[in-house]
């Protein structure tokens, strides 16, 4: 039986390489994602301790405040310490050469100034040794011809950008603080006055040669006090790893997910193939049973062939998975985002993509090895027995019923339950009520998009419709490995929409402005909102602030812009909101016995109610105040009562007859001073922040990309397969007349109903599960709702018409190969 397993291979290779094209695309998928993760593994441990090769022991805050520079002074006073430096990173900006901010998020760094310390690369120059010194990364300076000697303006929370003298360069490459934006460094005093923080993240400390650790540890430890923890090197280098790894490791699970729907369409494909494969091998089996085989050494044999082909199938995976690393490198390369630590192929990658490969192609050919073998031999002699056509089990048709119907459910009462796992599971058993119920309804939306598809094309579109719902589950399981690609596609393509437009729809109703500035990586810089104000082009300059007090939100507000936000006035008038004066939201007032006139009293000031009001605004999960309970103040008694907290966006409107190039030119004269605050209108400010759903839409599209492109290989699969199944039955029909263009035409238009009927059962099934998602956003926030991209769904549709047509070409030069009395004869 071996033998004769070998044999049947080598006869029918080409057959069977097309077969397992699925799963070479599926293991590449998954190969080329181990490979690339483990390259960036590997540069990631290799340079998570860069900044700390002369670190011996750390000081870090064990609260939310930074550690004061006092302190610092304190630990390099302690015996033992060679030299002790604060730390900090924050953000910060830089003036470009052009005069226009470098754009882009810069990290900014305090960096030691004694020797003992230092750890970083040097590409050229020196490190910075006094105030008024800078290092830039290598990158930015060569890219803004920055010269060493030459002024660079660097600015951030603090205040405007001020000079400084570009000493050096330095290469932060792969490391935590290459972010794609430039890289600062500043001795410790700038980097606190630019990013306007009060202390330092850590304190760095190297100890004298000949001490012992444990006892510096502990000296450190009563030195700092309760308010810090001391680490050791070792340690140091732990956490440093660790967090290098935490976000590559969520990285390697995404694109693991979405390779792991790339194999289970695989799996579905293949199991099809193999399902097609064995049934047209009923005579032959009958023929092995007849002279002695058993049916335990059939099932045997099958498995053998499968494993053999799985085994193959993922070598070349695995092969192709190394070219895909490469192209994902050089993608990243492209980005500005160099991958450190390049390729890495293990023998574990290796190993885990062709057991994986090969256990999905002998899983999936289980079921029909199973039943390739329970024909008995003098049954499937006959003709009758060469194409088994079965329909769906009663058993199966109601289950699937019930768990279909039970995923509607759990779809409509996600909202009501407002719980996000009943979306996932309500989709889950809507995929699976479509598979098992899959042997009636395929057929039947065949038979329906069959209808237009007759009228156009007469006789020749009757045969592809009898052809394709000759064998229900055939064409079921063709369709289904569409739906779960299509399917993700869609979900991702319906919610983004739906997700901007909820956000666009946001925007019109909250910022009632022309001109926005905002804060780049963090809160805008403290004097910004002050100069901007004082310019007599501007009439309203307000700046978003919040903060909780006492279980009530404080927000700052304006009285030209409160009323936008504003539902409905439950008493008092809003026009009298000016200072002293505050407006409560109704669940506040309710809850506290308020009503317009009395005195609240906020951090010991006493304000009055000048109304109380009803309010749209989101629903804050996990937020220590309860909804409802806010607070209005103009943002002078804002800043009395809360003086250090800051807003990342400004709204800003211009002056009775100021033109709009004045305003924005009056604006721009003072953002110009600012690289860590940007200013866009309405329309920019809304493409920034749906920017991200647009990036998360093309990168998912890309990846879920290969699932359908599998799918599609599973339709040229299926139709090839048939067009051998179907050979005499084609010559027939050349013989009383059809012509080779309506053979063409008749394998177009099975094709296209297979694929057709499993892109629109992916994109309601996509649809439905958004609608769910937006549904239960919409309990919680009332600017959610589902949002249709007729245009993106239209052309979903249209590619998968489009690739069933090209998938059709090679079965129909098949069909047509073999000339009339050859193909009459075949058996």
């Amino acid at each position: 039986m071996i033998r004769t397993t070998l044999r049947q291979l080598r006869a029918e290779a080409l057959r069977l390489m097309l077969s397992s094209l699925a799963i070479v695309l599926g293991v590449a998928f998954i190969a080329g994602t181990l490979i690339f993760v483990d390259g960036m593994r590997a540069g990631a441990y290799e340079r998570a301790g860069a900044f700390d090769r002369h670190t011996d022991l750390a000081v870090h805050s064990t609260t939310d405040d930074p550690l004061p520079p006092v302190l610092v002074e304190k630990v390099r006073a302690l015996d033992g310490v060679a030299a002790a430096e604060g730390e900090l990173l924050g953000s910060g900006g830089i003036v470009g050469a052009d005069g226009r901010p470098v754009l882009g998020y810069a990290v900014l760094a305090a960096i030691p100034v004694d020797a003992a310390l230092r750890s970083y690369d040097v590409v050229a120059g020196r490190l910075p040794d006094r105030p008024g010194e800078v290092v830039l990364d290598a990158a930015t300076a060569e890219q803004e011809s920055f010269a060493l000697g030459s002024g660079v303006r660097v600015g951030g929370g603090g205040g405007a950008a001020r000079p400084y003298t570009l000493v050096g360069t330095v290469d932060v490459a792969g490391t935590a603080r290459d972010v794609g934006g430039p890289f600062i460094g500043l001795v410790g005093a700038d980097a606190l006055a630019v990013t306007g923080q009060r202390g330092y993240d850590r304190i760095m400390v190297a100890a004298r040669p000949g001490v012992a650790d444990g006892a510096l540890v502990q000296r450190a430890a009563e030195a700092v006090g309760a308010g810090a923890t001391v680490k050791t090197r070792q340690r140091i280098l732990d956490d440093a790893v660790t967090d290098a790894v935490r976000d590559l490791e969520q990285f390697n699970m995404v694109l693991l997910t979405f390779a792991g729907v790339a194999v289970v369409v695989a799996g579905f494909v293949i199991a099809n193939t193999f399902a097609i494969v064995l049934a047209q091998r009923t005579r032959r089996t009958a023929l092995l049973r007849l002279v002695g085989a058993t049916r335990g050494q059939l099932f045997r044999a099958a498995l053998l062939e499968a494993a053999l082909v799985g085994l193959v199938a993922s070598a070349a995976g695995v092969l192709i998975g190394v070219a895909l690393a490469g192209g994902m490198n050089q993608v990243m390369t492209r980005l500005d985002a160099p991958v450190p630590g390049g390729l890495a192929v293990t023998a574990s990658t290796v190993l885990v993509s062709l057991l994986l490969g090969t256990a999905i192609t002998m899983g999936a050919a289980l079921l029909p090895a199973w039943r390739g073998t329970r024909v008995a031999p003098v049954a499937a002699l006959t003709d009758a027995a060469v194409q088994p056509a079965r329909g769906a089990g009663r058993l199966r048709l109601t289950a699937g019923a019930v768990v279909f119907a039970t995923g509607i459910a759990a779809l409509v009462a996600a909202a009501y339950a407002v719980q996000v796992v009943l979306v996932a599971a309500g989709g889950v058993l809507t995929f699976f009520g479509i598979v098992l119920f899959g042997p009636v309804l395929v057929p039947a939306l065949v038979r329906v998009l069959g209808w237009p598809a007759r009228r156009l094309f007469g006789a020749t579109a009757g045969l592809a419709v009898a052809n394709a719902v000759r064998n229900p589950r055939r064409i079921a399981a063709t369709a289904t490995a569409l739906v779960i690609g299509i399917g993700l596609v869609s979900a991702f393509v319906v919610g983004a929409r739906s997700t901007k437009d909820g956000i666009e729809r946001s925007v019109d109703a909250e910022i009632g402005v022309d001109w926005l500035v905002t804060g780049i990586g963090g809160d805008l810089p403290a004097p910004l909102v002050a100069e901007l104000r004082a310019r007599p082009e501007l009439a309203v300059v307000h700046e978003q602030r919040g903060a909780v007090a006492a279980d009530v939100r404080v927000q700052a507000a304006h009285p030209a812009l409160v009323g936008r936000t504003l539902t409905g006035v439950v008493s008092g008038q809003v026009d009298r909101l000016g200072p002293g004066q505050v407006l409560v939201h109704r669940e506040l007032a309710e809850a506290r016995g308020w009503t317009t006139g009395s005195t609240v009293t906020v951090r010991g000031r006493s304000l009055r109610v000048a109304a109380v009001v009803t309010a749209d605004g989101p629903t804050l999960a996990g937020s220590p105040v309860p909804a409802g309970h806010v607070i209005e103040v103009v943002d002078a008694d804002f800043a009395a009562l809360f003086p250090d907290e800051r807003g990342y966006l400004a709204e800003i409107d211009p002056a009775d007859g100021v033109s709009a190039e004045q305003a924005r030119a009056a604006i721009e004269a003072v953002v110009a001073r600012y690289p860590t605050a940007n200013l866009m209108d309405q329309g920019a400010y809304k493409k920034m922040l749906t920017a991200t759903v647009d990036m998360l839409l093309a990168l998912v599209t890309a990846l879920l990309g290969l699932a359908v492109v599998i799918a599609l290989v599973g339709v040229a699969n299926t139709l090839s397969l048939s067009v051998v199944e179907r050979t005499r039955e084609n010559a027939v029909l050349r013989a009383v007349g059809l012509t080779r263009r309506r053979m063409r035409a008749m394998l177009a238009v099975e094709a296209v109903l297979m694929a057709l009927v499993g892109a629109l059962l992916g994109v309601g099934l996509g649809t439905g599960v958004s609608a769910a998602a937006m549904a239960l956003l919409a309990r919680i926030s009332g600017d959610f709702a589902v949002v249709l991209p007729v245009g993106q769904l239209g052309l979903i549709l249209g590619v998968a018409v489009l690739a069933a047509l090209v998938a059709s070409v090679l079965p129909a030069r098949r069909a047509l190969s073999r000339p009339v009395v050859e193909a009459l004869a075949d058996q």
